[in-house]
């Protein structure tokens, strides 16, 4: 048999199938178009869910942006904050008596209470250290010391740690209470 004998062979017969049966080919050709269709509609609810998924994460990061903007900019400032606080801390207690520097005293006390004012508008809060035990996800052991207290205690605070909103901004330097020897 040659190619062409097969071709002719094959057209014969498809040409016999379909007189033979028009009412199958046409059921054929709907089931088709009926599976088709259902594959399109298909790819359409996945298309639709993938787009949805998509918005809603866009949303999310865009949300996540507004609210976290500021965190570059709130760790640098925290160093200011912590160096007003020394500063407070550094002057003797005559000296805050003293009518020579109680303007001084007192601008720098309520520069102190206006950053606090500010960080707590913007979602910034101190986290709490002394007498907690320790939080890996909140404080950062420096080191640990003799204490009677439980092992594992905040017995000392070397610099405050902070929080933006849910966030970690920057986490409390500690002393640790270790445990009897």
């Amino acid at each position: 048999m040659t190619e062409d004998t097969i071709e002719t062979d094959a057209e014969a017969l498809r040409e016999e199938t379909a007189q033979a049966s028009p009412e199958l080919a046409e059921h054929d050709r709907a089931a088709q178009l009926e599976a088709e269709l259902a594959e399109a509609r298909q790819a359409v609810l996945y298309a639709q869910a993938e787009v949805q998924n998509v918005r809603r994460r866009a949303e999310k990061e865009a949300a996540d942006a507004r609210t976290y903007a500021a965190t570059a900019f709130a760790r640098d400032i925290l160093s200011v904050a912590d160096n007003l606080a020394r500063g407070l801390q550094a002057i003797p207690e005559e000296l805050r008596g003293d009518d020579k520097f109680k303007g001084l005293v007192v601008g720098l006390d309520a520069t102190g209470r206006e950053l606090e004012s500010v960080f707590q508008r913007h979602g910034i809060t101190k986290i709490a250290a002394l007498g907690e035990m320790l939080d890996p996800n909140k404080h950062q052991a420096m080191l640990e010391m003799p204490s009677d207290q439980a092992p594992g205690t905040i017995v000392q605070e070397m610099q405050s740690g902070y929080m933006i909103r849910d966030r970690l901004l920057r986490p409390a330097l500690v002393g640790v209470a270790k445990a009897g020897e």
